[in-house]
Formats: structure tokens, C-alpha cells, sequence
């Protein structure tokens, strides 16, 4: 169906990756509904607002409802294509939860009629685009579903996963490439003829099966090169090594690129996806695994080691810097920022104050322990501990005049000449 004909899309989940889509598929000519189980959630969009923090994502969405081309509501509608963007998180265990994808297909599946699309985008294990067309085909006996009927099918099936950094959300939703998995290879072209409505990156088809794995493994690529840093980081610190200079000197090297060490790995992907693989075959999956606790085991180091230094200094007063998983957004999920920062914040309750520029109020997570969230230029009038969580631009700006007296724990490296403040007064390093 041409871009002009009014094509109707339903976009399932109103997120952090669902809004934004929904709102940039309405912008191309659309009728879009988007559709979500929280009514407060339909209420913002549907007055034009937005429940998350996204550059420029509320002069868009305000742009496409005021002129129509954007609802929200807590129904599935009638439509020609439906995107399923829904939370997929994993339990205690680590085991994949596609739960919000099954009850999404559950829902569509009343309203389908021949010629429809249905399109998962949410990250999700090797073969949930397969139990989807399952579940439809029981849901509806009546239609052909691809992967459960021979010859050509009646509706159209795929998978395509985003690839986009939280804060460029829009942008890269437009120029990154996307990779188009298909039931078949006719549900793939159909899929890639929708994308090319709003979409500059290249289209790539393949299989369902193939473009699931994709996502999977772009993320444990990134987990497990960030694990070597960290690794790198926890050894530089037990020899008493500047472990930014370490990584600085040996990335001049032409084929050497180390990235940077945290206070662990967050967000609803890095920290999430490498799991999926583990999940899909663990005797084959080690070093994603081991990828994983090592990332993990970071965050429960930095934790310890916060909490010797504070305990060092019983009169101080103790601000932790940022609190989302990545600077200068208002992400907190999967965030080890906030699991430091509540570790500490239970232990030493009102000494700690957290400075997040993102957030408006704490998250749950510091409920009942007497932390508060203060603004920069209080904590640095009040505090004698700063602790670096997250390296936000407005933290860098902070000159050393304003911390040369102040006791630092810099876990992102955002003051090298902290470290060398440090060095000089024979303390030792940490990172």
C-alpha cells in the first residue's frame, strides 16, 4: 500500500522506543494509534505530551496529535500494520520473559483481516517472531498464517529490532540501518517496503530467525568489550595504577580500542539482551556469560568500595553524582548508578545526597533510607565526598577549584586531574 493511501498502523507499547515511533511512522503520512495498558500514559499523549525524556520527541508528538495523525488508547484498533514495541525483561533467574509480546499478538489477533502486517520490534530470544505466528494461527484458524500453512499466507509476519542510543532516539530511528527478518522472504519485503517509508538507512532482509540474533549479539559484542575495561579497571586499582592512563596510552596503538570502565553496565539493553543468548544455549555461550558477571561483579566492587571509603570518613557528607545508565539522559533502568547509590544511601541513609540532573524525584529504590536529591551547586556547598556514577556534561564542568579540597571517587574517569591531585598526595588510585 503506497505512503499516500492513508495507510492505518497500530504501534503497541508507548515506551521509550514505542512513542518515538509511533510518533515519526505518524509524521510520514500515517494514521497511527498507538496503544498502551496504561491509561495515564494514553491520557499524556493523547493531550500532545510525553511521559519520557527524548530530544525533541515532545515537539513531534505534539506536531502529529494536534493534526490528527497520532492518537493513543488502551485498544487495539482496526489497522493494516501493527508494530509490537513491548517490554520483554528477564526474572531473577535471568530466563527471557516474551509475556507482553504473547498478550500483545493475543490482541491483535481479533483484528487482523488478509493483507495485514504485524511486525515485532522488541528485543526479543531466537524464535519469538515464530511463536507469534503460532499463537495467531491458533487465534485464527481461518486465516493462513506464514511458518503454519502452504502457499502463499494471508498476512505478513516479521522481525526488526531497533538500534538506537537513548538521547538520538529520532535521529537514528531515521538514518540507522534496519535489519528486516522475515517469516518468509515475502513477509521480510513487505516489512522492508514499510520501513523505506521513513527510514534512510539501508533495509536489510533476512530471516526472522537471523535478524533476532542480530540484535542479540550487537549488545553482548558491547557487553563483553565493556567487561574487558572493567576488568581492566578492578586490576589497575589492586596494583595501584591509573587504569584512563593505561587505556589512553595502549589505545594508540592502531589496533587496540579499549572502551571506558563504569560503575558496571545498565539500560534495558546491554544489561538485559546478553541473557537472551545465555538463555538460548548455555554450553556454547561462555564468554558472554562470564561477559555478564564480570560487569555485574563491577558494580558489587564499586559498591564495597564506596562504602570502605565513606566508612573512613564518618563525618562526611556524601554526594553521588548521577543516577541514569548513561549521560545525559533520564534513563534509569537496569541503572548500576542506582544500584551504588541505594546500596549506599540504606547503609549511611541521611549522610548521602544524590545530585541527577534527569530526575525530578528519587526512584523507589531510595524510599525510606533518608537520602535526598539535591541540585550540583548545593552539594558541592555542603558535601565533603563527591562519588562519580555517571560522567553528565554538567558534572564535567565542575573546575578543580571547586573539588581540589573534596574527597573523590571517580568511577567514570571525568576528572583526570582529580587523579593526579590524588596521585600526588600518595592516595590510591581508584576507578
Amino acid at each position: 500500500m503506497p505512503i499516500d493511501a492513508g495507510q492505518k498502523v497500530a504501534v503497541l507499547g508507548l515506551g521509550y522506543i514505542g512513542l518515538p515511533t509511533a510518533a515519526l511512522i505518524a509524521r510520514s503520512g500515517c494514521q497511527v494509534t498507538g496503544v498502551d495498558v496504561s491509561p495515564k500514559v494514553v491520557e499524556t499523549v493523547n493531550g500532545g505530551r510525553v511521559h519520557i525524556e527524548e530530544v525533541d520527541l515532545d515537539g513531534l508528538v505534539q506536531g502529529v496529535v494536534a493534526r490528527g495523525a497520532l492518537t493513543a488508547s488502551t485498544d487495539v484498533p482496526p489497522a493494516d500494520i501493527f508494530v509490537i514495541a513491548v517490554p520483554t525483561p528477564h526474572d531473577e533467574e535471568h530466563r527471557p520473559d516474551i509475556s507482553h509480546v504473547l498478550s500483545a499478538a493475543r490482541a491483535i489477533a481479533p483484528r487482523l483481516e488478509p493483507g495485514n502486517l504485524i511486525i515485532l520490534e522488541s528485543t526479543s530470544p531466537v524464535g519469538t517472531t515464530e511463536k507469534v505466528a503460532r499463537l495467531i494461527a491458533g487465534h485464527r484458524p481461518d486465516l493462513k498464517v506464514p511458518g503454519a500453512c502452504e502457499g502463499a499466507a494471508d498476512i505478513f509476519i516479521a522481525y526488526c529490532p531497533e538500534r538506537v542510543l537513548p538521547g538520538r532516539i529520532l535521529v537514528e530511528l531515521v538514518d540507522n540501518d534496519r535489519c528486516i527478518g522475515g517469516i518468509t522472504p515475502r513477509c521480510a519485503r513487505r516489512a522492508m517496503t514499510f520501513y523505506r517509508q521513513f527510514v534512510r538507512g539501508a533495509c536489510v532482509t533476512t530471516s526472522a530467525r537471523a535478524a533476532e540474533m542480530v540484535k542479540l549479539v550487537e549488545n553482548s559484542y558491547r557487553d563483553v568489550n565493556i567487561a574487558f575495561a572493567n576488568e581492566l579497571s578492578m586490576m589497575a586499582e589492586e596494583m595501584g595504577v591509573d587504569v584512563w592512563e593505561v587505556i589512553r596510552l595502549a589505545n594508540r596503538h592502531p589496533r587496540v580500542n579499549i572502551l571506558q570502565p563504569g560503575p558496571g553496565v545498565g539500560g534495558h539493553c546491554i544489561a538485559v539482551d546478553p541473557w537472551f543468548l545465555v538463555h538460548g544455549a548455555p554450553e556454547q555461550s561462555r564468554l558472554i556469560r562470564t561477559a555478564r558477571e564480570v560487569n555485574l561483579a563491577k558494580t558489587a566492587h564499586v559498591i564495597g568500595a564506596a562504602e570502605m571509603l565513606v566508612s573512613q570518613y564518618p563525618n562526611a557528607r556524601v554526594a553521588c553524582l548521577g543516577l541514569a545508565f548513561k549521560p545525559n539522559i533520564d534513563d534509569f533502568r537496569e541503572s548500576p548508578a542506582v544500584e551504588v547509590a541505594a546500596a549506599l544511601a540504606r547503609r549511611f541513609g541521611t549522610r548521602i545526597r544524590i545530585v541527577e540532573p534527569f530526575a525530578r524525584e528519587l526512584p523507589r529504590e531510595f524510599d525510606g533510607t533518608g537520602a535526598a536529591l539535591i541540585d550540583l551547586d548545593s552539594a558541592l556547598a555542603s558535601c565533603d565526598l563527591l562519588i562519580v556514577l555517571v560522567d553528565h556534561e554538567l558534572f564535567k564542568s565542575i573546575p578543580l577549584e571547586e573539588r581540589r579540597d573534596m574527597i573523590v571517587y571517580d568511577t567514570r574517569g571525568l576528572w583526570p586531574d582529580q587523579l593526579q591531585l590524588h596521585a600526588t598526595r600518595g592516595a590510591r588510585l581508584v576507578a
